[in-house]
């Protein structure tokens, strides 16, 4: 019998295959066993899935009792997604992050002033979304950790600056990089990469952008931008939400009215009413009857079983 493999399940996988931390393996391994279909065909799947967790677990509570073996480098995930912000040196990278993050940082106009991963976090309507500033790709300072990073997060900021007299030079040594470790440049992969023209509005930087464009045509397609302008900014907010590909799900006391700027459950796109409830409490999960929709413009109340799939700002009401 095929095994059938949902996209959801497929998805967890891939996270597991590039999770850089005992913590992380075992969350996707969870995603998997949670998502995998369940019938006679993936039995042995769900099996192995079980003795690979019990390992991970073993191997979690042999470190809990001896000191942290986390890398200096790594960053503890927070918010709905985490998006990683790369590129050459002086590119605008901290700009960047300073405009999406409105936490100041150090910017200046000389190479290296980044000089460890920096988190901050990006406000988009209500949900916070991580993002990373890190140090340069450069020759003179790259450590092997800082592919890592870009490997295992949702999505990946490329920045380069148009007006920099060694783009090219920096663009195929980026790409070199990029390709050593498997990371495509297209927002379908994982992670999904943008790869930013910064200072496109500066001086000969729309006539440069064309140019450079037109050169690496066919292996990226570039995104003209300015870290400066609040326009481009506010846009890379919404587009960064649409890639992390996820819902915002809201819940209200059966009887009782929905509270007002309620904090939603962020889910990924595809999840089902027993999903919301899991993560709600795992209680209501095991104890799940059916749940009440609202969706603005079609559901008022509609009675729903645990495997619908809900969209961006549902809001449900669970009954056990």
């Amino acid at each position: 019998m095929p095994a059938n493999l949902t996209p959801q399940y497929l998805d967890a996988e891939e996270k597991f295959k590039s999770a850089l931390t005992t913590a992380d393996k075992i969350q996707a391994l969870e995603e998997m066993m949670r998502t995998i279909p369940k019938h006679k065909g993936t039995e042995k799947m769900q099996a192995d899935l079980k003795r690979r967790m019990s390992e991970l677990k073993k191997e979690a509570q042999k470190k809990k009792s001896a000191p942290s073996q986390r890398p200096s480098w790594y960053v503890e995930r927070e918010g709905a997604g985490q998006v990683i912000v790369c590129g050459p040196p002086n590119a605008g990278k901290s700009q960047l992050v300073v405009t999406l993050t409105d936490v100041p940082a150090l910017v200046a106009d000389y190479p290296f002033t980044t000089r460890s991963p920096q988190p901050a976090m990006m406000r988009f309507e209500d949900v916070q979304i991580q993002i990373v500033d890190t140090p340069p790709l450069a020759r003179e300072i790259l450590e092997p950790w800082q592919l890592a990073m870009i490997k295992q997060a949702d999505v990946a900021l490329l920045v380069f600056d148009v007006n920099d007299p060694e783009l090219l030079d920096q663009t195929e040594y980026v790409l070199g990089l990029f390709a050593e470790r498997q990371i495509s440049l297209d927002a379908e992969s994982k992670p999904k990469v943008l790869v930013l023209g910064n200072k496109s509005d500066a001086g000969s930087g729309a006539d440069n952008f064309q140019v450079w464009a037109e050169l690496f045509q066919g292996r990226f397609r570039p995104i003209p931008f300015s870290a400066l302008d609040q326009a481009d900014s506010g846009k890379m907010k919404s587009e960064l939400f649409r890639l992390l590909e996820i819902v915002r799900v809201y819940t209200k006391t059966p009887g009782k009215k929905a509270e007002d700027n309620a904090t939603p459950f962020v889910l990924r796109k595809g999840a089902t009413v027993l999903d919301a409830a899991q993560a709600v409490h795992k209680d209501l999960a095991s104890n799940l009857k059916f749940a009440r929709l609202w969706r603005e413009g079609s559901y008022d109340g509609l009675m729903v079983e645990r495997t619908h799939e809900l969209q961006d700002r549902d809001l449900i009401e669970i009954h056990t």
